[in-house]
């Protein structure tokens, strides 16, 4: 292990942070499956439920000893209303991701940068320049190509749900801009996983299951890998930069291909992965003009 530790330490911040990102991809993929696999016996409510509750008890040794700092806010009304767009939006994913095949589910995830450009100008008054509009507008053309007519459907309601996933998460993220102002990191994950676990309890209970042990145990997982997707991927974008590190997320969808064949014999169709690969264009256009413009901070100390 010191080994490794060391050998770690020796590499650049970019290839540092290309192992956090590429740490995020598979666990992220791990999540998708066992939402897939779980996803005949538990209802996207409950296991949204489920994965809020796993959270939650990780957090709660850290919440117990700095609940006064991590709970303090001055502005309740937007973080609830966060919350409650994450809750919804992480149902609606977990709908998309039991019923659409892996890749599919994956690839109109990817549109939540498209959906942050209309955000941006409308919510946060950002210029945007020909470029990002450009690009947004080519990757919603690939998300046209993707819903075209399949085993699936033109617009079938998994994709309806997995495309208003994405643009609720955009806006949540968009929040959390204006929140960071004034709260850490870790309090905006504190409150999201207290409010979480509140706001998906009542959906929880109207379709209540007791899971098996074997069950338990995999909703549990499925929780906590969640979690070390979220922190695996903060700790790669603080590390490299930002123009560097946002290719690799879009290694899932690659994860996801693999992992769809040989866990659920899914193949995605030619469409499918012709649309992917235009929004993935268009958002790298978008994420790489961004970093460019803006002053890159340096890469966060361990």
């Amino acid at each position: 292990m010191t080994g490794f530790a060391a050998a770690y330490q020796r590499l650049s911040p970019n290839l540092r942070g290309a192992v956090w990102m590429l740490a995020a991809s598979l666990a992220f993929t791990a999540m998708t499956s066992l939402i897939k696999y779980l996803g005949d016996a538990y209802s996207p409510a409950l296991q949204t439920f489920y994965r809020q509750a796993a959270g939650l008890v990780v957090l709660l040794p850290m919440i117990a000893r700095k609940s006064g700092h991590l709970l303090r806010t001055n502005r309740p009304g937007l973080l609830t209303f966060r919350a409650l767009g994450s809750t919804v939006a992480m149902v609606l994913a977990f709908y998309a991701y039991q019923e659409l095949p892996l890749a599919d589910a994956n690839a109109l995830s990817f549109t939540r940068t498209l959906w942050m450009v209309p955000l941006a100008l409308l919510v946060l008054r950002e210029s945007v320049g020909p470029w990002r509009l450009g690009a947004t507008l080519i990757g919603f053309g690939g998300v046209l190509v993707m819903l075209q007519p399949s085993g699936q459907g033109a617009m079938s309601l998994p994709a309806f749900a997995a495309l208003a996933s994405a643009a609720i998460f955009a806006a949540t993220v968009t929040g959390m801009k204006i929140m960071t102002r004034d709260h850490t990191a870790m309090q905006l994950t504190v409150w999201a996983a207290v409010l979480g676990f509140v706001l998906a309890t009542p959906l929880a209970l109207l379709e209540w299951r007791l899971p098996t042990i074997l069950d338990f145990t995999l909703l549990s997982a499925m929780g906590v890998l969640g979690l070390i997707t979220q922190f695996c991927y903060i700790k790669g974008m603080s590390l490299g930069d930002a123009a560097a590190m946002a290719p690799l997320d879009y290694t899932r969808l690659v994860f996801a291909v693999l992992i769809g064949f040989v866990l659920f014999q899914e193949t995605p169709s030619p469409t499918t992965m012709l649309g992917a690969l235009i929004v993935i264009g268009s958002t790298l256009v978008i994420t790489i003009r961004e970093a460019r413009h803006k002053i890159t901070p340096s890469p966060a100390t361990e």
